[in-house]
């Protein structure tokens, strides 16, 4: 992912084309290090191809992934016997207003 990363930033910086020294440079500056044969794959599948085509491709391909995730239909597992009695007598704190605001927020 960070080979990806600092290949994007390269383009963005105005390298259409960035090599593995540009990558292996913008890694370097944050300290991170570089996997030669990871890069090497990289910049071998991205070699002639336009990456903003790519992204937008995949962000196509993205929009049919259903993104939300569903409640559970029975709220989850239900908790043992003891669980569910201590929780149902512990009362929920409530918050005590400022008796003396000075100020009204929305006035």
């Amino acid at each position: 992912m960070k080979h990806v990363a600092a290949y994007l930033l390269a383009q963005l910086a105005g390298n259409e084309s960035p090599s593995a020294a540009d990558v292996e440079k913008i890694i370097g500056a944050c300290g991170g290090s570089v996997d030669a044969d990871q890069l090497k794959v990289l910049l071998a599948q991205l070699e002639g191809k336009n990456v903003q085509e790519l992204i937008a491709e995949g962000r196509s391909k993205l929009a049919s992934v259903p993104a939300g995730g569903a409640a559970p239909a029975a709220g989850g597992a239900a908790p043992a016997a003891g669980g569910a009695a201590a929780a149902a007598a512990e009362p929920e704190p409530e918050e005590e207003e400022e008796e003396e605001a000075d100020f009204d927020l929305f006035g």
